[in-house]
């Protein structure tokens, strides 16, 4: 006798849950992070959120809108020079500082989205890295925020974050940690939404997405302004725990783009789990090379190489297409299972 197979449409999996279960865990944990470790761990740990945060937000742009930028630190400086801006200037508490900073991100992205969307391919990627060096070369006649040799923070706005400087270290971690769990809840959301239903198919096919009616243009520059939003909320926290800004810094090219396309090509540039994986896989070389001086850069490249022919899809694209593992789920698949089940 035939037992009749019934269908179920869903996202999840048991998997999935049990990583929901688990990150839950994790995150409790990293909660506990400062009251465990040393100084120099605590500090590594919040870089290695705040490099997670900019990757993840580059896998968005680069991942599923086809936006490669490699500019992006236009918007780390920006929101380094608007923290130190509005708490100067303008007296605002740090905190509320970086949070103003995101919405003054967001609207520097819509003109200058207006402006670089006119460019497709490589001149896109050049165009965003003109802007930037726009950006940087600004900041630099600002003769009240240092100029080209840069600025501290003041002492008392340094100490209005917390009196002592183990508190400032410990609220400088857990904001770090509260943004990566922001930036990639948020990112996690959004490609399950209906906007990221429409990204998914401007991945896959962007003549079939504009054939179903999906408006192109509209969505990339909604991505475009929340990655700039968000990204210029972790350059205000980038260089809150720095307390030193300076253009040079601010823009830098290698910190704030190159290694984060590193850390997401190595990954997995479309999958949500890659730019984990990619960040701990770049500080745990970093670490390991670290007596090598600028050295280390070359191992990196070659290593990006090897990647790169190897595994093209990146760390995670070859695990998740070997043992068809998914984490974080974004797309619905039919399970198919006996009523008697």
């Amino acid at each position: 006798m035939n037992i009749p197979l019934k269908y179920h449409v869903s996202r999840s999996s048991r998997l999935s849950r049990l990583v929901s279960f688990i990150t839950v865990l994790a995150l409790i944990l990293l909660l506990a992070v400062p009251l465990l470790v040393g100084r120099a761990d605590r500090v590594l740990f919040g870089v290695m959120f705040l490099y997670l945060a900019l990757a993840s937000l580059w896998y968005l742009l680069a991942g599923y809108a086809g936006l490669v930028s490699v500019g992006q630190q236009a918007f780390v400086g920006l929101g380094g020079y608007m923290l130190f801006a509005l708490t100067i200037f303008a007296g605002f508490h740090p905190l509320t500082a970086i949070a103003i900073s995101g919405i003054i991100g967001a609207i520097i992205a819509m003109p200058v989205g207006i402006l670089i969307f006119r460019l497709r391919g490589a001149y896109f990627a050049i165009g965003t890295w003109v802007i930037a060096e726009v950006f940087r070369l600004s900041f630099a006649q600002i003769q009240s925020l240092g100029g080209g040799s840069g600025s501290s923070l003041p002492v008392a706005i340094v100490k209005s974050l917390a009196s002592s400087r183990q508190m400032r270290e410990w609220t400088s971690y857990w904001l770090a940690l509260g943004l990566v769990v922001l930036v990639i809840g948020a990112v996690y959301l959004f490609l399950r939404s209906r906007q990221g239903l429409a990204l998914m198919a401007l991945r896959d096919n962007e003549l079939a997405a504009s054939s179903l009616g999906i408006d192109i243009w509209k969505t990339k520059f909604i991505v475009y302004i929340v990655t700039g939003a968000l990204t210029t909320l972790v350059g205000g926290l980038i260089f809150l725990q720095k307390l030193r800004i300076s253009p040079e810094a601010a823009f830098a090219v290698n910190d704030w783009t190159a290694f984060v396309i590193f850390i997401v090509v190595i990954g997995g540039i479309g999958t949500l789990e890659g730019p984990i994986i990619g960040t701990l896989v770049f500080f745990a070389l970093r670490e390991l090379l670290a007596d090598l001086g600028t050295a280390y850069l070359i191992v990196l490249g070659l290593f990006a190489i090897f990647v790169m022919l190897r595994a093209p899809q990146g760390v995670w694209g070859f695990v998740r297409s070997k043992f068809h593992i998914y984490l974080f789920p974004l797309n619905y698949k039919v399970e198919r299972f006996r009523e008697d089940d």
